[in-house]
C-alpha cells in the first residue's frame, strides 16, 4: 500500500534519534591532531531481501512500497532503486534526506516525510544515528533512491520503538531519497578579522585552529566576527540550521566543546534573531 504521512509529531521523533545532536566535551585529545583521518565505507551489500522490494511511483516524489511480509534479515541489506547522478558522499558526511519508514514484520507505514521538499539532515556517522539507517546511505551519490532492510539491532534496538508501532523483534525498511550533502566547512570569501581577534586558521577536514596574541584581553562584551562569506541564502530568524562549531575558554585557551572529534557532533540550532546568526555557519551560507 502507498505511504501517508503521518502526523509530524511522529516524524520528528524519528529526527531527533536520526539527526546529529549537540554534544561534546572538553576532552583535550579532540585537538591532538587536525589532520583528517580516512573512513573506510561502511555501506551495507546488496541482497536478495532488499531486491525483493517493489518500488513504484518513479523516482521523484513519494514512492508506492510493496513487499511480502514478514521480512528478516540477519545484517543490514540496502539496493539502489535509481543511481544518482550527484557526487558521490563521503563517510561521516551529513545528507539531507527524505525517507518512508516501513514495519517488515507486518508491512504496515511507520512514518514518512511525505516526500514534498520537506528533507531532514541525517548523519551517516554509525555512531550519530541508527546503525542499519548508516549503512543504507554510506557513499551514496546525492539523487539517489535506495531501499534498507535492517535487522532490529540496526534499527531501534532491544526496545523497538512504540511510537511507530516497532517491536523489539521486527525487521524495519527505509526508502531514502539522497536529496543533498551538507558541506562540512566552511568554503566562503576570507574577510579580515576585527581588531583584537584571535588568528583562525583552517585545517583541511575544517576544523578551525585559534591562536591569541599574548596580551590578548576577553573583552568585556560580545563581539561578533565574520570570517568567511558565504553565497547562500540569508538565515532569518526562526530557521534551523545545521552547523559546525567549536568553543574554546579565553582563559585557559582550551576547547571546551566541539563539533570535530571522536564522539563528538554535528549541531543543529535554532536563529533566535537576526544578530544570533553571523556567528554560526549556516547549512547553506556557507559562512563562519
Amino acid at each position: 500500500m502507498p505511504t501517508r504521512l503521518l502526523a509530524p509529531v511522529a516524524v520528528f521523533a524519528l529526527a531527533a534519534l536520526a539527526l546529529a545532536g549537540c554534544s561534546g566535551s572538553g576532552d583535550p585529545r579532540s585537538t591532538a591532531s587536525d589532520a583528517p583521518k580516512a573512513k573506510a565505507c561502511a555501506a551495507a551489500s546488496d541482497g536478495p531481501v532488499a531486491d525483493s522490494i517493489k518500488i513504484g511511483g518513479g523516482t521523484k516524489g513519494e514512492p508506492t512500497v510493496t513487499f511480502d511480509s514478514p521480512l528478516k534479515v540477519d545484517a543490514t541489506q540496502r539496493h539502489v532503486v535509481a543511481q544518482g547522478s550527484g557526487r558521490a558522499t563521503k563517510p561521516g558526511d551529513v545528507m539531507d534526506l527524505e525517507f518512508a519508514v516501513y514495519n517488515g514484520r507486518t508491512g504496515k507505514s511507520a512514518t514518512t516525510t511525505g516526500f514534498t521538499g520537506h528533507a531532514l539532515p541525517v548523519s551517516s556517522d554509525a555512531n550519530k544515528t541508527l546503525p542499519g539507517l548508516a549503512k543504507t546511505i554510506a557513499c551514496a551519490k546525492v539523487g539517489s533512491r535506495i531501499v534498507g532492510v535492517l535487522p532490529p539491532k540496526d534499527a531501534f534496538g532491544t526496545n523497538g520503538n512504540s511510537q511507530f508501532g516497532i517491536g523489539a523483534k521486527d525487521t524495519v525498511v527505509f526508502v531514502v531519497d539522497v536529496v543533498d550533502a551538507l558541506p562540512d566547512k566552511a568554503t566562503g570569501a576570507k574577510q579580515p578579522a576585527p581588531a583584537g581577534f584571535p588568528t583562525v586558521t583552517d585545517a583541511a577536514n575544517g576544523r578551525p585552529k585559534v591562536a591569541f596574541a599574548d596580551d590578548a584581553a576577553a573583552p568585556a562584551q560580545t563581539m561578533i566576527g565574520l570570517l568567511k562569506q558565504g553565497t547562500g541564502a540569508t538565515v532569518a530568524s526562526g530557521d534551523a540550521l545545521y552547523v559546525q562549531y567549536q568553543g574554546i575558554n579565553f582563559r585557559t585557551k582550551k576547547i571546551f566543546q566541539q563539533s570535530w572529534g571522536p564522539g563528538r557532533s554535528s549541531c543543529r540550532r535554532r536563529a533566535s534573531s537576526p544578530a544570533s546568526r553571523r556567528p554560526w555557519s549556516g547549512r547553506r551560507s556557507g559562512r563562519r
